[in-house]
């Protein structure tokens, strides 16, 4: 059964995670945003569910300001070419909506099908900030509980510096 953002914050709470959440109006983009990102310190992300023509399955959670090359991206991180998988695959594995997409929903995908990748420039922030399964909150963490959620969610975290595909082609 997917998880709801009460059943997020209990995991949080059961693995010791510090965790603070705002709710707010629904956003769906990175400029929807801004005023929240100004009022609520930490780096805030962007987050892409991807996959590629093999069938590998990405999630990738980003700084909201990098700028992401995606037709390059499949070069750092070994697969094939990525596009954007469907919002019936991603209820499926992560168990939200468009909109919603998110790391904290790695903790629905048991069978650790989703590759996650994550930017280096976000884990330069000692504050991260996700949506918590759904888009009308943020829920902040410390990088060091990040790390911790993402591992006892059963899933590696590729670290990727994408400021190394801007002067690509």
């Amino acid at each position: 059964m997917t998880a709801s953002p009460d059943d997020l914050f209990a995991y949080l709470d059961e693995l010791k995670i510090a965790h603070e959440t705002r709710h707010h109006e629904a956003t769906f983009t990175v400029d929807e945003g801004r005023e929240l990102k100004a009022s609520m310190p930490g780096g805030h992300t962007k987050n892409l569910f991807m996959k590629d023509k093999d069938g590998v399955i990405v999630l990738i959670s980003a700084l909201a300001e990098s700028e992401l090359k995606l037709n390059q991206l499949h070069k750092l991180i070994g697969t094939r070419r990525l596009s954007f998988a469907s919002a019936e695959l991603m209820v499926e594995l992560l168990g939200v909506t468009p909109g919603s997409v998110t790391a904290f929903a790695l903790m629905n995908d048991k069978d650790q099908k989703v590759r996650f990748i994550v930017d280096k420039a976000l884990l330069a922030h000692e504050t991260l900030n996700f949506h918590p399964l759904v888009n009308t909150a943020t829920t902040a963490i410390s990088r060091e509980d990040f790390r911790k959620f993402v591992a006892a969610t059963g899933h590696d975290m590729t670290e990727v510096d994408f400021s190394e595909l801007l002067g690509g082609s």
